[in-house]
C-alpha cells in the first residue's frame, strides 16, 4: 500500500491498538486514531485519509452515521468493522462503505485486506 493517512475509528482502545500495531510497518502510512464518529470527522478534516477503519457501534456518532457524513468529503476506502449481519452491511453500503472486516479479526486478516488495496493512496 502506498503512502497516506489511515484513520482508525473504534471505541475499543484494544481494537485501535491492534490495527495500529499491525499496520505500523506497512508502507509509508501515517496512523490516526479516534474513539467515536465525531472525533473521526474532525481528524478526517485535518488529516485527509486514504483509508478509514470504522467501527459500526460507537458512542456519540455511530459508524454508519460517520460514514454517511465522511463519504461526500473523501475518496478514501472505508472499511467497516462489524460483528453484525447482512442487514447492517446493506445500511453501511448505502451510507458509502466500501469493504467489511468482521469482528473478531486477526492481524493476518487485516494485512490481507490492506494488501488487496495495493493502489490506495
Amino acid at each position: 500500500m502506498s503512502a497516506g493517512n489511515v484513520l482508525i475509528v473504534d471505541d475499543d482502545p484494544f481494537i485501535r491498538k491492534l490495527i495500529a500495531t499491525t499496520l505500523r510497518d506497512v508502507g509509508d502510512l501515517e496512523l490516526h486514531q479516534a474513539g467515536d464518529g465525531e472525533e473521526a470527522l474532525a481528524l478526517a478534516a485535518s488529516h485527509p485519509p486514504v483509508l478509514v477503519f470504522l467501527d459500526v457501534e460507537m458512542p456519540r456518532l455511530d459508524g454508519i452515521g460517520a460514514c454517511r457524513r465522511l463519504r461526500p468529503t473523501t475518496d478514501a476506502t472505508i472499511v467497516m468493522l462489524t460483528a453484525a449481519g447482512e442487514e447492517l452491511e446493506a445500511e453501511a453500503r448505502a451510507a458509502g462503505a466500501d469493504l467489511f472486516l468482521s469482528k473478531p479479526f486477526s492481524p493476518l486478516d487485516l494485512l490481507r485486506l490492506v494488501d488487496g488495496l495495493g493502489g490506495v493512496g
